[in-house]
C-alpha cells in the first residue's frame, strides 16, 4: 500500500495504485492507449475518497488529524505570511522550536502569529520534539503575545499538539506554570486574537495558545482534553477501544461546534487538508480574514469581556 494511505483509505489506494500502473505502461504503448480507464479510474477514485470522507467517525477523524502530510505551522506560514520573520527564545532559559513564531503581514495586515511545530521526517520531528512544547516554548508564546500587545497586532495561533511535554526536565522547569500564565496573557490580551486547529488539539498543550476571541477549527481536526488512548487506559482502563473512546469524548469538529467549543469549522477538500494543501490553506486564509476584519476597531476592555464570556458560556444550558 502507498506512503500515508489510512487503514479506511485502502480502497481508495488500490484504485490509485492501479491508475499508476496503467500510466506507466501507457508511457511504453500507443499514444492514448489507457486514457479512457485512467480517467474513468479517477473519477472513481475521486468518488469513493468524497464518500469516504463525508462519512468519517471520531477515530478516522483522529487519524486525519495526525496525518504526517497535512499542512503544519511551516506551511501556514510561508503560504499565508509575507514577510515572516521568526522570533526565537524565551529570554529566559532557550528557544523551543515544538512553537515557532514572529512577525509577519497577513493579507497585507502586521500581525503577530505562532503555532505549534511536529515535523515531517525524523530529523525535523526530532528538532521540533514532536510538537511536544517544553516550558520556554509557552514562554517564547507569552513573550509574542506581549510584543503584538505593545505594538497593537493581532495575535494568530495554530494549534496542532498532542500536548506539553511531560518529561522530567519540562517539570523541573515549570510546564504547568508556564502553560497557566500563556493561557492567561490569552485571556487577558488587549489585541484581537484568533486561534486555528489545524490537526489535533491536545490538553493544555494546545489551550496555553488558544483562549482567544474566535477559535477555528478544520472539518477533520480535533480538540480534546486527552488523546483518546490516554482517555482509554485512564477513564476505562483500556476496556475501550481508541475509537470508542474518541466518539465517547466528542472531540471531532461537529461535536465541538454543538457543544460551543469553538466557533466555527472550516472546510477542508474531499479527501482531506493533506489531499489539497493549498486550497485547505486558502480556505484557512479566507475565514481567517473575515473573523479579523470582525475583530478590528474593538477597544481592550470589549476584546478582554468577550473573551471571557465565550469561554465562561461553555457548559452553560441554552
Amino acid at each position: 500500500m502507498p506512503a500515508h494511505y489510512l487503514e479506511f483509505e485502502r480502497p481508495i489506494a488500490d484504485v490509485e495504485t492501479k491508475i499508476e500502473e496503467l500510466s506507466k505502461l501507457s508511457e511504453t504503448a500507443a499514444s492514448g492507449a489507457f486514457e479512457s480507464e485512467i480517467e474513468a479510474l479517477r473519477a472513481r477514485a475521486q468518488e469513493m475518497r468524497r464518500e469516504a470522507y463525508a462519512n468519517l467517525d471520531a477515530w478516522q477523524k483522529t487519524q486525519v488529524a495526525r496525518h504526517p502530510d497535512r499542512p503544519h505551522f511551516v506551511d501556514y506560514a510561508e503560504a499565508l505570511i509575507e514577510d515572516f520573520q521568526e522570533l526565537r527564545g524565551d529570554r529566559k532559559f532557550a528557544d523551543d522550536q515544538a512553537i515557532m513564531g514572529g512577525l509577519g503581514r497577513f493579507r497585507g495586515m502586521p500581525v503577530v502569529v505562532m503555532g505549534h511545530e511536529k515535523g515531517r521526517d525524523t530529523v525535523t520531528r526530532v528538532k521540533h520534539n514532536f510538537g511536544y512544547a517544553r516550558p520556554e516554548g509557552y514562554r517564547k508564546a507569552i513573550r509574542l503575545m506581549e510584543l503584538g500587545e505593545r505594538f497593537g497586532l493581532p495575535v494568530i495561533s495554530f494549534i496542532d499538539t498532542a500536548g506539553a511535554y511531560p518529561g522530567v526536565a519540562s517539570e523541573e522547569r515549570g510546564v504547568a506554570e508556564a502553560i497557566a500564565r500563556s493561557t492567561e496573557k490569552c485571556l487577558t490580551l488587549n489585541v484581537p486574537n484568533v486561534a486555528v486547529i489545524s490537526g489535533e488539539g491536545g490538553s493544555g498543550g494546545a489551550i496555553a495558545i488558544a483562549g482567544t476571541n474566535r477559535v477555528l477549527i478544520l472539518e477533520h481536526a480535533i480538540y480534546s482534553v486527552i488523546a483518546p488512548e490516554g482517555a482509554n487506559s485512564i477513564l476505562w482502563r483500556g476496556a475501550k477501544t481508541a475509537g470508542e473512546a474518541a466518539k465517547a469524548m466528542k472531540i471531532t469538529a461537529q461535536d465541538l461546534l454543538r457543544s460551543k467549543i469553538v466557533d466555527r469549522i472550516i472546510p477542508e477538500p474531499p479527501g482531506g487538508a493533506h489531499s489539497d494543501p493549498e486550497t485547505a490553506m486558502n480556505n484557512v486564509a479566507d475565514v481567517l480574514e473575515e473573523e479579523l476584519k470582525a475583530l478590528q476597531g474593538l477597544d481592550a476592555q470589549t476584546l478582554r469581556a468577550r473573551r471571557a464570556e465565550r469561554f465562561y458560556a461553555i457548559g452553560r444550558e441554552a
